[in-house]
């Protein structure tokens, strides 16, 4: 299978197996990959997150199963954002931590927090025990244009402040795409996800970036649904993106 690509070349676009899902572990899924040897990736790439696409380590993929739909890509445009209620209680609950963007290197301090993450989050999930190699694969890969965002308590005389969160993010032309956070397991009561999210808002705006990409919304999906509440949001139906609140959440996620 083929798609047409901006360099009017043909881009190679293959279907994986059937595999476990990773968000209903009852049934099964197919992506949609494209060309992982395609030296064109890294430039593709923003036009592949207008398409739905998301980032994997070096993979561009999108879910492509055969009979669920429930996988919806969604993007936040950054102008049009206004925090909620809620959301703005987050910001002034982190008042007091730092945070700043810095080149996708590994760190072992990053790597630590990482792995204390997955520890906690994903115990027996296939991915808890995660190393240096695993890290740089998945996180950082050979071809993206990715940023960390570090969260940080703030710093003591002579001493750093304490790494609490990471939010690994790709500079992708007008648009920044939310790749992957971890944060520090016991100060998850201070909101880290949603935090980095309004930070990386913030990040766009100030560089004049019209889109953050999130990644997928799943309805009903504890860790996934989460990301209605960032609004205005738009959601991409397989042909174009449009206002979410236009009555998506009623669509079915099977068929």
């Amino acid at each position: 299978m083929a798609i047409h690509a901006d360099t009017h070349d043909d881009l190679r676009l293959f279907q994986t197996g059937q595999h476990a899902c990773g968000y209903w572990p009852e049934r099964v899924a197919r992506d949609l990959v494209l060309d992982p040897h395609d030296p064109r990736l890294g430039s593709i790439y923003p036009q592949a997150l207008g398409w739905g696409f998301r980032r994997s380590g070096d993979l561009v993929y999108r879910p492509h199963c055969d009979h669920c739909r429930a996988c919806v890509p969604v993007r936040i445009p950054v102008e049009a954002f206004r925090p909620d209620r809620s959301q703005r209680r987050c910001l002034a609950r982190n008042a007091d931590l730092v945070c700043r963007i810095v080149p996708a290197q590994r760190t072992d301090e990053q790597l630590a927090l990482y792995r204390a993450y997955l520890r906690s989050r994903h115990r027996d999930g296939g991915m808890d025990d995660h190393g240096a190699s695993e890290f740089d694969q998945f996180l950082i890969g050979r071809w993206s244009h990715g940023r960390f965002l570090e969260i940080r308590e703030p710093a003591q005389p002579g001493q750093r402040g304490r790494l609490l969160a990471v939010a690994v993010t790709d500079v992708a032309g007008h648009a920044l795409s939310a790749v992957y956070t971890f944060y520090a397991p016991d100060a998850a009561a201070r909101g880290l996800g949603t935090l980095a999210i309004l930070q990386q808002i913030q990040w766009a705006r100030r560089d004049g970036i019209a889109h953050l990409y999130l990644g997928y919304w799943i309805r009903g999906h504890d860790k996934m649904d989460y990301k209605r509440r960032f609004r205005p949001l738009e959601a991409y139906d397989g042909r174009q993106w449009r206002d979410f609140s236009s009555g998506w959440g009623a669509v079915s996620a099977i068929g």
